[in-house]
């Protein structure tokens, strides 16, 4: 039962992710074209994420930020504690674009990870994917935190979840690895649907995006 299960979620992936490429090409295409004669830097950002099993894969993203933004992170040590305190995102980081604010509010900058789902690296819906940085600093400071990831990258990461639907950045880590440690104890076709239905509201909305 459970294997069959997992076959239908991963076919739901398949349409899903294809119908969405298909569908916002048209998006896709203008948001490569405005980042690349913003600064003539590349459209896409990649970072290793933390994903099935505790397997590692690099996450596609819309760059949102200026090209030299690793630089500008290193050489200012308050935005680089804020960056990797690991409670918030940070809310005024002075990093990203005009249009990176705009493509991170409707989450647009988000739009490649579609990739990622066809690849099979990602769910369309799951929990959010970690950086290796945040799952190790997590899982160190108690074995009920080590325990909690374990379980949490029992399920392939996903585009949208239980936490983005509801909250977003707004809510802090700790209770972010609760509500996607929920997700994975109750994950089930039926709870997708109802993720995937509450998303395009949360998107409109764009409460926590930033």
């Amino acid at each position: 039962m459970l294997k069959k299960a997992k076959l239908y979620k991963r076919a739901m992936d398949l349409i899903l992710a294809s119908l969405f490429v298909l569908v916002f090409s048209p998006v896709y295409i203008i948001t490569m074209l405005i980042i690349f004669l913003q600064d003539r830097g590349s459209p896409f950002y990649s970072q290793e994420r933390v994903g099935l099993n505790n397997t590692h894969f690099m996450f596609y993203k819309f760059r949102s930020m200026v090209i030299n933004a690793d630089e500008i992170l290193f050489n200012d040590p308050k935005l680089y504690k804020q960056a990797r305190s690991g409670e918030h995102k940070i809310k005024d980081d002075p990093r990203i674009t005009k249009f990176g604010k705009f493509i991170r509010k409707y989450s647009i900058y988000e739009f490649p990870q579609m990739f990622n789902v066809l690849k099979g690296d990602m769910s369309f819906v799951g929990p959010r994917a970690l950086r290796p940085d945040e799952y190790k600093m997590y899982a160190s400071k108690s074995k009920n935190n080590a325990r909690n990831l374990r379980h949490l990258t029992s399920v392939k990461p996903g585009i949208t979840g239980h936490w983005q639907v509801n909250g977003r950045s707004n809510v802090d880590f700790d209770n972010r690895i609760k509500m996607d440690c929920y997700y994975a104890d109750h994950t089930s076709l039926l709870f997708d649907i109802k993720i995937i239905i509450k998303t395009p509201i949360a998107v409109i909305k764009g409460d926590g995006a930033y």
